[in-house]
């Protein structure tokens, strides 16, 4: 054991657990914790410029790396502030770890009005946490950081939040630093394993649903080798592709927002990590499919849908007991002719209803290479990308889940591209959202980080806006936007911008944006148009 500070303790404890970056923002309550970090050097610090964007930055960094994402904030308004992001991260089962600064321990609790003070900030983290806590020991730190690490790398991922009051920064505490251990996956239950091969071998039609667990699983190869044994088609929600390369014959597009044909087909349906949320053709009566449910998390078993065998149980070694009790050919009566058939169906639909969006999006496909990182924003070009743009690899598609977070995509590409900074990064933004966070233009020119985020601004807060069209009679109120030449904006942080005059130039812009040493910001202008829901 060694006797050291509390901000030494911190900083020793997350270099232990290999954390390479933590995203923050300076202030009052954590200025021992950043000199440390200045004389030890073992973490890198990267100072954003607001502290949603620092939790947005961990959340894509983690997200498209797999590993656990830090964020380091101030307490009350530094800490409220990340809670968007948080929120997020729990909705996307992402690991991220946010500390949060706190007030002196001997004023803890008592309504003072110290600085920041926030009295039971606890509370305000627990829903969107799978843990948190608050650290008063210095001699607890490093094994609070290796209970949360635990939790991190374990089960389903989600974020949380550990507290610090500052005053325990500059104290001194014997610590000791345990061996980091591995958690060994939850066991198989063999016998059910067995009940879904039966099941499996009795089905005509079966169609696998692939989730966000898969890629958190990282089960995307026993998925392709469990879909090839039994010539089925895999259906991804928004945070599952990837599972499965879309150019795979047996990969049959989305499961979420399209009434994609094979689940209307299908005669048993196998969901694997996955809350399973159907909205569109999966019947439920009995004439319906039989559903199978695996997933880490036992309170989705069911949860929306009545399930026919549910397992509690880590994706990938369920994928491998599986097959070791398939037999080798196990085809029911799906031919891929059919398949691609049907995929060249609805592509075709789509490219019909929204020539602009899916025109744009084959774009950016065209020019992004096959391991390049596109963020989907919460704007039109977006929600269509959920449904048409092919995804090639795991973690290179990243969503807000059923957040649907406006504002979130331009930090958490920021973050994908720290993460990852010899691969491209796209975001797809609109005109709206972008403006929560174009401060942190700043942030990516100070990083050099090659972030080309391509905002579709047509001067509305679109989705609303033709809410306001079909639902309220045309009367337009709050959803116009009056925006920056957005293009001017980059420039004037030292950043590239480009601004299209017709979209037919994108390719190019994106070619150049590429070669650039920093961020580049495409504007193109588009009219308000057609959103996804309102036609497929």
């Amino acid at each position: 054991m060694s006797e050291i500070t509390g901000a030494e303790a911190l900083i020793e404890s997350l270099s232990h657990h290999e954390v390479e970056v933590i995203f923050g923002i300076p202030g009052v309550q954590i200025m021992e914790l950043l000199d440390t970090s200045y004389r030890n050097r073992k973490v890198r610090w990267v100072t954003v410029r607001h502290e949603q964007t620092a939790a947005y930055m961990a959340f894509g960094y983690a997200r498209s790396t797999g590993k656990v994402g830090v964020a380091m904030v101030v307490p009350g308004p530094g800490a409220l502030n990340s809670c968007a992001a948080i929120g997020t991260a729990y909705a996307a089962s992402t690991p991220v770890l946010l500390l949060a600064g706190q007030i002196d321990r001997q004023n803890l609790g008592k309504n003072r009005g110290v600085l920041h003070e926030v009295t039971e900030q606890l509370d305000v983290f627990r829903p969107i946490t799978k843990w948190n806590g608050r650290i008063t020991e210095v001699s607890d730190i490093p094994a609070t950081l290796q209970f949360a690490m635990g939790k991190l790398k374990t089960g389903r991922p989600r974020p949380i939040e550990i507290e610090i009051p500052f005053d325990l920064w500059g104290s001194t505490g014997s610590v000791q630093f345990d061996k980091v251990a591995s958690s060994p996956p939850r066991p198989v239950d063999r016998a059910k394993i067995r009940e879904v091969a039966s099941m499996m071998t009795n089905a005509e039609r079966p169609v696998i649903w692939a989730g966000g667990g898969i890629i958190t699983g990282n089960a995307a190869g026993e998925l392709r080798e469990f879909a090839e044994r039994i010539n089925s088609p895999v259906v991804m929600t928004a945070e599952g592709k990837g599972s499965i390369s879309a150019d795979h014959p047996l990969a049959s597009g989305d499961a979420n927002f399209h009434s994609n044909p094979v689940l209307s087909m299908a005669d048993l349906i196998v969901c694997l990590g996955s809350r399973f949320f159907p909205r569109q053709r999966v019947r439920s009566d009995a004439t319906g499919p039989k559903v199978i449910q695996i997933d880490i998390d036992d309170e989705e078993i069911g949860r929306n849908w009545n399930v026919d065998l549910g397992i509690v149980a880590d994706v990938r070694p369920s994928l491998a007991a599986l097959l070791e009790e398939l037999p080798e050919s196990n085809k029911g009566q799906w031919e891929t002719a059919e398949i691609e058939r049907i995929n060249a169906a609805w592509r075709t639909e789509m490219e019909e209803a929204a020539p602009i969006q899916t025109s744009a999006l084959r774009d950016i496909r065209d020019e992004l290479e096959e391991d390049g990182i596109l963020v989907c924003g919460v704007t039109n070009v977006g929600y269509w990308s959920q449904l048409y743009y092919p995804v090639y690899k795991p973690r290179t598609f990243l969503t807000s889940s059923y957040f649907v977070t406006l504002g979130y995509v331009f930090p958490t590409a920021l973050g994908a591209k720290v993460g990852n900074p010899d691969r491209q990064v796209v975001a797809i933004s609109g005109d709206g959202g972008f403006l929560f966070s174009a401060g942190d233009l700043a942030t990516a020119v100070q990083q050099k980080l090659n972030v080309v985020t391509i905002i579709f601004n047509d001067g509305t807060y679109g989705a609303t806006y033709r809410i306001q069209q079909r639902n309220y009679e045309n009367r337009i109120i709050g959803t116009e936007l009056k925006n920056p030449d957005f293009a001017a904006l980059a420039e004037s942080f030292g950043a590239r911008g480009i601004k299209l005059a017709d979209l037919k130039e994108l390719k190019g812009a994106l070619r150049s944006a590429f070669a650039e040493n920093g961020p580049v910001v495409i504007e193109v202008p588009v009219p308000n148009m057609v959103l996804p829901w309102e036609v497929i």
